[in-house]
C-alpha cells in the first residue's frame, strides 16, 4: 500500500534540512560579521563625527527594531 499520500510527512526530508540549517546559519552569521568589521574600520577612517552619526543611527535603529518586536508581539 502507498502511504505517499497528502497527510504523510517525509521525515527524511526534515533530518535533512535540521542538519543543514545550523550550517547555513553559521555561514549568514561569518558573512555579516565580515561586513560588520569592514564597515566599522571604514568608518573609523573617516573620523570622531562620522562613527558618533553612526552609533545614533544605530542606536535609533536598535530602538526602532526593539519597538516593533514588542508592538507585533501581541
Amino acid at each position: 500500500m502507498d502511504e505517499s499520500g497528502r497527510g504523510t510527512t517525509l521525515y527524511a526530508e526534515e533530518a535533512l534540512l535540521g542538519l543543514l540549517l545550523p550550517f547555513w546559519q553559521v555561514v549568514i552569521g561569518a558573512i555579516v560579521l565580515v561586513v560588520l568589521v569592514l564597515s566599522v574600520g571604514r568608518l573609523a577612517r573617516r573620523g570622531r563625527s562620522r562613527m558618533t552619526t553612526a552609533l545614533l543611527v544605530t542606536a535609533a535603529a536598535i530602538a526602532g527594531f526593539a519597538v516593533i518586536g514588542v508592538l507585533l508581539e501581541g
